[in-house]
């Protein structure tokens, strides 16, 4: 079992910057997967920016050299640096974590964090 408490989000305006931090409840070293997902009005829930098996990132063509994933195993933390926002980056963002069992997966979400981008 692992709990994800995201912190971070907030309101900020087009261009600005906001970084996301997500603590998991323990060592994230043996964690498959982890990384972010967003959520817009009226929008399915999309990737974000997630590492998988250890160090292999993956990003949203969207967020491409704007967005910055990062991860400190000695903090059980995992953050989204997030630049050159725009409206469209308005989103609860999710944290999320997969571990792999010996028989099946387990998915785990956080509450999620607001970001709203507004001028």
């Amino acid at each position: 079992q692992v709990q994800l408490v995201e912190s971070g989000g907030g309101l900020v305006q087009p261009g600005g910057s906001l970084r996301l931090s997500c603590e998991a409840s323990r060592s994230i070293f043996s964690i498959n997967a982890m990384g972010w997902y967003r959520q817009g009005p009226g929008k399915e829930r999309e990737l974000v920016a997630i590492f998988s098996s250890g160090s292999v990132i993956k990003y949203a063509d969207s967020v491409k050299g704007r967005f910055t994933i990062s991860k400190d195993n000695a903090k059980n933390t995992v953050y989204l640096q997030m630049n050159s926002l725009k409206p469209d980056d308005t989103a609860v963002y999710y944290c999320y974590a997969r571990q792999v069992g010996a028989t099946r997966e387990y998915d785990y979400w956080g509450q999620g964090t607001q970001v709203t981008v507004s001028s």
